[in-house]
């Protein structure tokens, strides 16, 4: 029992120094980031395939279309690698913050360098954060006009398509802007619509936007609670800084009271 104790007490210290709200929130962070770039990059690519084999024939028609998707998920492996490593910056700035407040009255202070670094991180995540949801406002785009689509092949599907004629239902992606107006054939109607929603890359496509979607208003919501912490953080930070400097004072005011004490008995005695 009695080796047990310094190693109960030693976990208990270890466990108290660590941040768990940032822990949550760069776990939450992660999840969104890897569901956003995996979901999207495999999205994007069956979007292509669609277009390239059922609206747009022509390889010069959608040309454009296709270096804009390439270029995206060239952006999507950047997007990835900076979450990585900014996530593992803020959980290391997390633990740094927090050895700060647990240690307020041990010889550990808090530098001008570090508070400058806490409000920085406050400033990025917050664009960040506006950026974010940019991107969550964009990534439901697709989600919107696959869902267009889905709806129009579940109308083909029901008994009210058969009190007209199925070709005069139809999907004209031409008129969203995605490829030009003279993509040949542009537009898919009846049979050949309804062909195109049984097939796995628009089903898969489809369902990957939605979770992309998901993930990009997780990283929405990790990068609210980053900017809460770091917040509280830095304002912890700042009254570190005050407490220890009131400390320093009352410090140096009570030697000084006690250098004059002292130096009166010394008078007092040589009187005597």
């Amino acid at each position: 029992i009695s080796l047990l104790c310094p190693i109960t007490n030693c976990c208990i210290k270890c466990l108290g120094g660590v941040p768990y709200a940032s822990l949550v929130a760069t776990i939450l962070c992660f999840c969104g980031v890897a569901l956003f770039c995996g979901c999207g990059h495999v999205a994007l690519t069956g979007t292509l395939t669609i277009l390239e084999n059922h609206f747009s024939k022509i390889t010069a028609d959608h040309a454009m279309l296709t270096d804009i998707i390439q270029l995206m998920q060239y952006v999507i492996y950047g997007i990835a690698s900076f979450f990585f490593l900014y996530g593992i910056i803020l959980l290391a700035e997390g633990f740094y913050t927090t050895s700060a407040v647990k240690e307020l009255h041990s010889e550990f202070k808090t530098t001008v360098c570090g508070r400058c670094i806490s409000g920085m991180f406050v400033f990025l995540t917050y664009i960040l954060g506006i950026a974010w949801l940019g991107v969550f406002g964009f990534s439901a785009v697709p989600v919107f006009l696959f869902y267009n689509m889905w709806s129009t092949c579940a109308a083909l599907r029901s008994p009210m398509a058969n009190l007209t004629s199925i070709d005069s239902i139809c999907v004209d992606v031409r008129q969203y802007g995605i490829i030009p107006w003279n993509a040949t054939p542009g537009k898919a109607c009846g049979s050949t619509l309804g062909d195109i929603c049984n097939t796995s890359e628009f089903y898969l496509s489809y369902h990957l936007y939605i979770v992309a979607c998901a993930g990009a208003g997780a990283t929405v919501i990790a990068l609210i609670h980053y900017l809460m912490i770091l917040s509280a953080n830095w304002a912890y930070l700042k009254d570190a800084s005050h407490l220890h400097a009131y400390q320093d004072i009352k410090m140096k005011e009570e030697r000084e009271l006690q250098d004059i004490q002292s130096r009166s008995k010394e008078c007092l005695n040589s009187y005597s």
